[in-house]
């Protein structure tokens, strides 16, 4: 699991003109939600009843920091990113998330404060968001759904420890082969020097690192 996300503007957001329509947009998660935790039909109503679609453009914004990040976005299609700009301008990823991922900036919402980090789109998406209230109201109403976030925020941390400790402890080589035997898909879809920046190296170095990789 991956957390990630959030934007102010509801206004911008298309909510469905049918059922058929918002059904198909939240398919991925549903499922994801119940890979591990049985909800009945009735307690799968009342989370639907609280989910907000959401669709964005390539290089759109989900969230812009100094935002306050009011929602959890799932991706039900789709890639974005989570990142910050240092003081000379340049980005530091955080986090990518595809396809049966959650994004957000979990800091900014949890605490209602100004977010620091940006999120945007590498491709067209759709995505499920769940807001600050409707969350607030399913952890209290519905045990198995804090049952999930519990099981969502721990999986977070152990990828936050991964990675970490791959940026600490290991060499270039050994970052880009775990980082490609864990997320074969960003390799695919994502930009290589966006992944030389979530692994914490410069594009040439990570250029030398996979050229020493396929010699071997």
């Amino acid at each position: 699991m991956q957390l990630a996300a959030c934007s102010l503007h509801l206004a911008a957001y298309p909510i469905a003109i049918n059922n058929f329509t918002f059904e198909k947009m939240y398919t991925l998660f549903l499922q994801k939600l119940t890979e591990k935790i049985p909800f009945t039909s009735e307690e799968l109503e009342i989370v639907k009843a609280h989910l907000i679609p959401k669709k964005l453009r390539k290089k759109q914004y989900l969230l812009q920091e100094g935002e306050v990040c009011r929602f959890i976005a799932f991706v039900e299609k789709g890639a974005l990113r989570s990142y910050s700009i240092d003081d000379k301008g340049a980005e530091r990823i955080i986090q990518f998330a595809l396809e049966g991922w959650t994004i957000a900036d979990l800091y900014s919402f949890l605490t209602m404060e100004p977010a620091t980090y940006t999120i945007d789109a590498l491709e067209d998406s759709e995505l499920v968001l769940i807001n600050k209230s409707a969350h607030e109201e399913l952890l209290r109403t519905l045990p198995k759904y804090e049952t999930y976030i519990r099981m969502q925020i721990t999986g977070a941390y152990i990828a936050m420890q991964r990675r970490l400790t791959s940026i600490i402890s290991f060499s270039p080589e050994e970052r880009y082969a775990t980082f490609t035997s864990l997320y074969p898909d960003i390799i695919q879809r994502v930009p290589q020097h966006m992944i030389a920046s979530y692994m914490g190296l410069t594009p040439e170095t990570l250029s030398r690192t996979r050229k020493k990789i396929t010699r071997r």
